[in-house]
């Protein structure tokens, strides 16, 4: 069988979960006493009945061959994406062949899967020829970028004055005015269709609260913010990558227009965050033929995860097609040539300094990038003072953890794989450190997420 030769493991299955109480209903289900007619196919999809509180059992579906992820559907009322019905299937079939057999489809499973694939088809062919009908008045759609781009230089004209008069009136009065004020220059911005740089004011408003210290980083973020501004009041005169990644910084929608790359893709991470308006889902994948470490992005409303999951520890047959902007390492996923599927492939690491002159190199393509994905090799996890640091194993250089890092129970995780030996970590380095997002240990064993 095509995926289903190697199943999940349970961390994977489990890292599905919309929250956690899903994750503790979905483990109490991953027994084979509420199942019954579970089985699994070589197109790559499981199902089962799970007895209930009605006299009905639930029908639940899963589609692991999904481009984007695992696909779901069940008869339970539940409104999360996945249910604990369909955590519950996964783990029983990650653990258990012989309760989750191979065969053939029952007829409610099989017309939902029948059903999906013909819809993914429509739906690509349908924006094959939506793309040919949307370039068919280019002049139309150059001239709605020519307002846009003015309204854009309007706000970015707007926030050079509200820059200067923070600067003729002293850093101190930030902390006066509150938050008000940079709520309202974001709007501004928010108005001027220039998300990204009211993004970046929305951050400044937080920096006075921050503690001891906060001129500094509110200068900071001042200087980078006026970079930017500056750098799309003078965007024709940048090279066209850094010109592209300026305009991907202010805010400006682009498609991803790069050759499509296929490569064997190992998922090294998965994270959400989340703010009053959307939950952005972070997906690092690492090509095993081109080494190239790619991220993909995707989006749900507040409060709801995006649908696009790819645990840890899978690896699929994909290709990528990068956005642009010089150094940027976002890509969009195309066709996918087989199931995603579990692998012992690991990313080759590097040592701390060489992550650090990494992130210094990416700097000089996007001067307004937070930090790099790096993998570091051989590095174990000691205190230092009240924080924590990954020092060398072989060598004197350590990196700090960020305080995000050292605030999240993955830390802890790591502290236990290593156990004071070398382990191998995955995550991402910036000007704050070094945020662990997975960890192998040094040895054989599975990939362990920290986030």
């Amino acid at each position: 069988m095509t995926q289903q030769g190697v199943r999940w493991t349970a961390d994977q299955v489990l890292a599905l979960a919309p929250d956690a109480a899903s994750r503790k209903a979905g483990s109490k289900l991953g027994a084979a006493g509420p199942w019954s007619e579970a089985g699994c196919s070589d197109e790559g999809t499981v199902w089962g009945l799970c007895k209930g509180s009605g006299s009905k059992p639930y029908q639940t579906i899963v589609d692991i061959a999904d481009a984007a992820g695992p696909a779901y559907t069940c008869t339970c009322p539940s409104r999360k994406f996945p249910c604990k019905h369909a955590l519950g299937l996964l783990l029983l079939w990650a653990a258990d062949d012989a309760v989750v057999p191979p065969g053939q489809a029952p007829e409610w499973a099989g017309q939902w899967t029948a059903g999906r694939r013909r819809r993914a088809e429509e739906k690509k062919a349908a924006d094959g020829s939506g793309a040919s009908a949307g370039s068919a008045d280019p002049e139309a759609a150059r001239r709605r970028a020519e307002r846009r781009a003015e309204r854009v230089t309007a706000g970015a004209v707007e926030l050079e004055q509200r820059l200067a008069d923070l600067l003729r009136g002293g850093l101190a009065s930030a902390e006066q005015s509150g938050y008000g004020l940079w709520e309202e220059t974001a709007a501004r911005m928010v108005d001027a269709q220039a998300q990204g740089l009211a993004s970046r004011v929305r951050e400044l408003g937080s920096i006075p609260a921050t503690g001891p210290g906060w001129p500094v980083r509110l200068l900071e973020e001042c200087a980078l913010l006026h970079l930017l501004g500056q750098g799309w009041l003078r965007r024709e005169r940048l090279p066209d990558g850094l010109a592209a990644t300026v305009r991907s910084r202010v805010g400006l929608p682009a498609a991803a227009d790069g050759p499509p790359l296929r490569d064997r893709w190992l998922v090294l991470a998965q994270y959400d965050t989340t703010d009053p308006r959307l939950t952005t889902r972070r997906i690092w994948l690492h090509g095993t033929d081109s080494l190239r470490t790619v991220l993909l992005l995707s989006y749900g409303a507040a409060g709801r995860a995006p649908e696009q999951a790819l645990p840890v520890g899978l690896a699929l047959d994909a290709e990528v097609s990068a956005y642009p902007g010089a150094g940027q390492p976002r890509v969009a996923l195309g066709e996918q040539f087989a199931p995603a599927a579990p692998s012992a492939l690991r990313p080759p690491g590097t040592t701390t300094s060489q992550a650090v002159a990494r992130y210094g190199d990416a700097l000089r393509d996007d001067p307004w990038l937070e930090s790099v994905p790096v993998t570091l090799d051989r590095v174990v996890p000691v205190p230092d003072g009240d924080s924590w640091q990954l020092a060398d194993a072989d060598g004197e250089a350590a990196l700090p953890l960020t305080p995000a890092a050292r605030s999240r129970p993955g830390l802890w995780r790591l502290v236990a794989l290593s156990g004071g030996a070398p382990v191998r970590v995955f995550g991402e380095c910036g000007h704050l450190g070094f945020t662990p997002l997975t960890a192998w240990p040094e040895g054989p064993g599975d990939a362990v997420a920290l986030c």
